[in-house]
């Protein structure tokens, strides 16, 4: 396998590296490492001070709008320790960011779907909705992000916690952190921590892979109609603001029809946050978008979510019955169809811990059919190296 961009110059350092795994920058200060690096206010233990790079730029967006529009070779921006508050969009192939830590080098933002719609007037009412409220939005192919975090910001638990009918209740608590966009394709992310509440992971469209990762949210959290594998990674339910018998949902797939694969975990560990109860959480429950076609207006009736579970621990908060149901647009504009788990996709093999249960209403995968889920078949031939 080739020597990745980012290695490039390491080889007077005497490294073995073995994958991609997290570098001890101070061991070895190369030059040229990096076609940019960020500046961020950093802590005195950061690994800013032992980096160069042939270009500095002061905010992420900066560096994103440097580099080459089309290129085809990896344009690698290096994220020292930091809190970097910026709204992010990757449009542009091949950009790799690289952070100092996945804890240490955290990119926020706030947006949540309730918000005024920029650039709306005052008395419209025209509010952001779900889909413009990520903090990063992948629009471009062969994107590779390792070692940071992205979150939602959105102050999810202090409106949940308010009454139905208080006047500083907001209406519209979906914020997503990570969008991969219907323009993404090959996406792939390691050592990344994914941190929000409702809607944290919109995989509206392309290939996605995800290793060695944590994405922590509660309502539908995971969710969307593009082909994503996730490997080796945390899931993990956070609590509500108010006790509720239902916590959220782990996934809320709208796959169309014509492709086999949806969201696929592989090895993971489902956990809970304190304050998550037992058997409070579904695996998922099936997303039809209200779509617009020829004869109107309604829930996509070709949007048969697939969501799989492989090889993986459960914690106690998933429930014995394991999915749930959700509702969606009818004919007649009204929410009143309802589109069950079992018309769906949705299926186990092999899940072990206290939250793994058996029983009619979890379908598990004969020996046979799982072995059709392997990641070349998962992500089309794509082999998302690192």
């Amino acid at each position: 396998m080739a020597i990745p961009a980012l290695f490039r110059s390491l080889a007077s350092c005497s490294l073995i590296l073995p994958l991609l795994a997290t570098i001890s920058l101070p061991a070895c200060a190369a030059v040229n490492r990096y076609d940019a690096i960020v500046s961020a206010e950093v802590s005195a233990d950061s690994d800013a001070s032992s980096v160069s790079a042939e270009q500095a730029y002061p905010t992420i967006a900066a560096a994103l709008a440097a580099a080459p529009a089309a290129g085809e070779t990896p344009y690698v921006i290096y994220l020292p320790e930091g809190k970097y508050r910026e709204k992010l969009l990757v449009d542009k192939p091949n950009v790799r960011l690289i952070g100092a830590g996945r804890d240490r080098t955290v990119i926020s933002w706030g947006d949540y779907a309730g918000m005024p719609a920029p650039g709306a007037a005052a008395d419209s009412g025209e509010k952001m909705g779900t889909f413009a409220t990520a903090t990063l939005t992948i629009e471009a192919e062969d994107f590779r992000a390792e070692n940071l975090t992205i979150e939602n910001s959105f102050d999810f638990l202090a409106t949940d916690a308010l009454p139905k009918n208080h006047t500083d209740k907001v209406n519209g608590t979906q914020a997503v952190a990570l969008e991969t966009g219907l323009n993404s394709d090959r996406s792939a992310f390691r050592n990344v921590r994914l941190l929000g509440y409702q809607d944290t992971l919109f995989v509206q469209g392309g290939r996605s892979y995800f290793r060695d990762s944590v994405i922590e949210g509660n309502v539908d959290f995971i969710f969307g109609a593009g082909q994503a594998l996730f490997e080796n990674s945390d899931i993990v339910t956070r609590p509500r603001g108010t006790p509720r018998d239902t916590v959220g949902y782990l996934t809320a797939p709208s796959t169309d029809i014509s492709n086999d694969f949806g969201l696929v975990f592989l090895n993971c560990r489902l956990l809970k946050a304190p304050g998550v109860p037992a058997n409070s959480t579904p695996l998922g429950r099936p997303w039809h978008p209200t779509t617009t076609f020829a004869d109107g207006r309604y829930a996509d009736p070709n949007a048969i979510g697939a969501s799989v579970f492989i090889n993986s621990y459960m914690d106690d908060h998933i429930t014995t019955e394991g999915w749930d149901s959700m509702r969606g647009t009818s004919r007649d504009g009204t929410k009143s169809s309802v589109f069950r788990p079992e018309d769906s996709r949705f299926f186990e093999y092999k899940s072990h811990g206290p939250g793994a249960v058996t029983n009619p209403k979890r379908r598990h995968l004969s020996d046979e059919e799982a072995k059709a889920y392997t990641a070349e078949r998962i992500l089309a031939g794509w082999n998302p190296e690192f």
